[in-house]
């Protein structure tokens, strides 16, 4: 027998497709469709799991000859949902429709994965019920989207006979706690020679710097002002949701936009900053959570 696993979270509103929805006088008692994700036509609910807050194993790759894939370890409001697959549709059917809707809504895929490419086989079991993947016949979309009331995760499993649904809705860090001074920026880099810059803010997979990372930047002009002999590198950190390549690629593009946000809207000469990406090379956190992914997330400077 094959189970799988599903979840569910807050405010987005989209739908799969445009067909009408199937009669859910078989769906099990109690559940519900996701308000964030409309059920496949005809699919049915067969189980299903609503808590307000637990813990939940992302999956951002496949299955290895060791077992599990590797996961992200996320805390939020979940739901899980089973739906059992109306006849005469395939999986990969019903798989394009859901990764078509989730890209569109904005998501960012994390990870993907079809067939043998997903791993051979993996056993999850949980206080709920138990997980089995195969390879044959299977597709898996795990997709971030990142909101300011807490980023929502989508971890979906299509299988020839099911379709899992896991959303999972983390809370966003308290702001405000830690502020940015040119002082303490040189006191920083007296010290120990660079210097994490967490003011400086980036989209989710974007590298155009946000509108509130401002009194960041002004601070870090006001420590070059006033040390005219000091030059910087500006080295751009990420977590590791994604492929390393990409990671390395995003930290030197998001480098690069600080440095010519110091110098275009700055004048901060060009030649005291070189912009470097360091991707997820040096963690200052452990990735497992959302917190330490988040401190992983940075600009750093670093003194030349």
């Amino acid at each position: 027998m094959t189970f799988k696993r599903i979840a569910a979270v807050s405010i987005l509103l989209f739908q799969i497709v445009t067909l009408p929805v199937a009669a859910q006088s078989r769906d099990l008692a109690g559940s519900q469709d996701s308000p964030l994700v409309s059920r496949y036509p005809g699919s049915v609910i067969g189980r299903y799991v609503s808590k307000e807050f637990d813990a939940f194993a992302f999956p951002v790759g496949a299955v290895t000859a060791k077992g599990a894939p590797k996961s992200l370890h996320l805390e939020g409001r979940i739901t899980r949902i089973e739906y059992t697959n109306p006849k005469g549709r395939s999986s990969l059917e019903i798989y394009r429709n859901y990764e078509g809707a989730l890209k569109r809504a904005g998501f960012e895929v994390v990870f993907s994965c079809s067939g043998d490419a997903c791993g051979v086989a993996r056993f999850h079991m949980t206080e709920d019920w138990a997980d089995l993947w195969y390879g044959a016949g299977h597709y898996q979309f795990s997709g971030k989207l990142a909101r300011p009331e807490g980023d929502l995760y989508v971890s979906l499993h299509v299988a020839p006979d099911t379709t899992n649904l896991d959303l999972i809705e983390t809370s966003p860090m308290e702001g405000g706690l830690v502020t940015v001074d040119a002082a303490a920026l040189k006191g920083d880099l007296g010290k120990a020679g660079h210097v994490a810059v967490y003011g400086i803010t980036f989209d989710t997979a974007r590298a155009e710097v946000r509108a509130e990372s401002a009194a960041a930047l002004l601070e870090v002009s006001k420590l070059l002002q006033t040390n005219p002999r000091l030059r910087l590198y500006v080295v751009g950190h990420t977590d590791n949701v994604g492929s390393a390549g990409a990671n390395l690629e995003l930290s030197r593009r998001r480098a690069m936009a600080v440095v010519n946000a110091l110098t275009e809207q700055y004048r901060v000469a060009a030649e005291r900053l070189q912009a470097y990406g360091a991707g997820p090379y040096a963690p200052v956190s452990a990735n497992e959570s959302e917190s330490g992914r988040a401190l992983n997330r940075r600009v750093e400077l670093v003194k030349q």
